[in-house]
């Protein structure tokens, strides 16, 4: 496999080809299926005629301009509409937003990973000591399945050590954390949906991709958007507990990246309501429905 930078156009990040999702397998049978499988899916497309998506031009504004066939209509928040998300897999627990309500505004991490991340002994114990060692507070969500042995995998005395500071759950209402007040950043896979749920609420993010397409929306976070920084691997392939301290610091302490994301968070926002592009597109899609 060769390792190269390509860029589809001018205006978007470069994507690496090691990050392509097929070549994130390690068996060479894996990677054929899944490039086969991808392939396979993006065939009907060409037989659409009109393609929608969760996104706005204001997020992807190179992408639109290059391939003028998507019509982003969002960003598509339960927020701008009924206010409850449906279709999780985990319970919610609302618990924690009364716990945000005892915090300090612009004061609490927010950690949590998705649905499907996966983390091995080492690299949960060092987010754990990494997240003790930012003395500020944290909510961070653990699901059942993130680790083998979830009961053992803290760190000894770390959750009597936090007991004050911070508040661990299983699943959280990710939209109504976000715009709580008392959040000051959002440590993410970077997943799509995470993401524009972050950038709609004007949070800074840290970024902690695993796998598949939140490579590449790390580059869009961190490189064309701004909005937040990457955290590094060291060459064992950890995190480490320093690095997440720092970054996080760099990222609080830089009034760049609040700036941008709450001037992104408006544009964003403005494209759904009427007179706006999201908006436009929508009803030019139900328009052509209708005809």
């Amino acid at each position: 496999m060769k390792k190269k930078s390509i860029q589809l156009s001018p205006t978007m990040p470069f994507m690496k080809t090691t990050d392509f999702v097929w070549n994130c397998m390690l068996d060479e049978v894996q990677r054929k299926l899944l490039f086969k499988f991808f392939t396979k899916i993006i065939e009907p497309t060409k037989l659409a005629e009109k393609l929608i998506c969760n996104s706005s031009n204001w997020l992807e504004s190179g992408t639109f301009a290059s391939y003028p066939d998507f019509l982003p209509i969002g960003p598509l928040l339960a927020s701008n509409r009924l206010g409850k998300s449906t279709g999780y897999f985990w319970r919610e627990d609302s618990g924690c937003l009364s716990w945000l309500d005892q915090q300090p505004p612009h004061s609490v991490v927010y950690v949590a990973f998705g649905s499907s991340t996966l983390f091995d002994r080492n690299q949960f114990e060092e987010l754990a000591l990494g997240l003790e060692l930012t003395n500020m507070p944290f909510l961070w969500v653990v699901r059942e399945n993130i680790i083998e042995d979830i009961n053992n995998a803290y760190p000894t005395g770390f959750k009597e050590r936090m007991d004050r500071r911070g508040c661990i759950v299983s699943w959280a209402p990710q939209q109504k954390v976000l715009s709580h007040p008392s959040v000051a950043c959002f440590i993410s896979h970077c997943g799509w949906n995470s993401t524009l749920e972050g950038i709609s609420n004007g949070i800074p993010f840290l970024c902690w991709p695993y796998f598949g397409d939140q490579i590449f929306i790390r580059s869009y976070i961190c490189d064309y958007l701004k909005v937040g920084l990457e955290l590094n691997k060291d060459e064992s392939g950890i995190i480490r507990r320093e690095e997440i301290k720092n970054k996080l610091e760099r990222v609080l302490g830089d009034e760049g990246f609040k700036g941008r994301v709450l001037d992104l968070q408006a544009q964003i926002l403005n494209s759904v309501r009427e007179g706006g592009s999201s908006h436009k597109n929508f009803n030019d899609f139900l328009s052509w429905i209708k005809d």
